[in-house]
């Protein structure tokens, strides 16, 4: 009698093989300085709303799915700003708050800068950028896009819109500013700290995979690897020719998670 053939059957997607399982991606602070300032992302999820009825729209697949894709950076500082332009025609931003405001003037030109007029887009558009220290880091091909964050309501709009951007972090993990684009210089911009200040949203080779996003370690290969592309925006046009020299000296493994003690 022939014996029985013996066959397991495995529905597991295994999660150290290449584009299966779920992305991990890595987030990390460029330095420790005023650390305890900046909240880790946070995937966006429109919780307190009702359920009740079988169709809501809390309950709709699509809407869940779209929401889990994004995760949020909160704001973390309080700031109040407006435009003017000095008695040469100079273009300034202006503390509305003044000696009320949480950051000290000081420090003000350490977090907000205005980009030289004569880089603005538009010439009745200034553009302003808010210095973060976020970054994201992957070990295989994954890009990051900034975004507004458009399912969070703000009450008082904003008097423009924010610079995206969009980039593989795998071999460019730089840090993400905030800039924005004054569309109506004559409205203040006025920011809190913890609300929604953008959405990053992570691509994959198979959008299908979910994304899992951990706090990363800066390990020293990380630390080196990021040297090596410092500043050099500000050394040559189109940095995105950059990225075959820089994937070249890439070590193939810089995602490490952060142990806590």
């Amino acid at each position: 009698m022939t014996e029985p053939t013996h066959f397991a059957i495995h529905f597991d997607r295994p999660e150290d093989e290449p584009d299966s399982g779920r992305v991990n991606v890595g987030w990390f602070l460029m330095n420790d300085k005023r650390a305890v300032l900046f909240d880790p992302p946070e995937r966006v999820a429109i919780r307190d709303t009702s359920k009740k009825h079988a169709k809501s729209a809390s309950r709709c697949p699509a809407v869940i799915q779209l929401e889990s894709r994004y995760f949020m950076v909160r704001c973390p500082y309080d700031l109040n700003i407006g435009f003017t332009r000095d008695s040469e025609g100079r273009a300034a931003l202006v503390n509305r708050e003044g000696v009320a405001s949480p950051v000290r003037a000081n420090k003000l030109s350490q977090i907000l800068t205005m980009v030289n007029e004569a880089e603005w887009r538009y010439p009745d558009r200034p553009t302003i950028q808010v210095t973060l220290p976020y970054c994201f880091i992957a070990d295989e091909t994954v890009y990051v896009s900034q975004i507004a964050p458009f399912l969070h309501y703000r009450p008082d709009p904003l008097p423009g819109t924010i610079f995206g951007g969009r980039f593989p972090i795998n071999v460019w993990p730089r840090p993400l500013m905030w800039a924005f684009e004054w569309h109506d210089p004559r409205k203040d911009i006025v920011l809190r700290r913890g609300e929604p200040l953008f959405y990053v949203q992570f691509e994959a080779n198979d959008p299908s995979r979910p994304i899992n996003l951990f706090e990363a370690d800066r390990t020293p290969e990380l630390e080196t690897y990021m040297e090596g592309l410092h500043d050099v925006v500000s050394m040559v046009n189109q940095t995105f020719s950059l990225f075959k020299s820089a994937e070249a000296r890439r070590p193939k493994s810089l995602l490490s998670a952060k142990k806590r003690d």
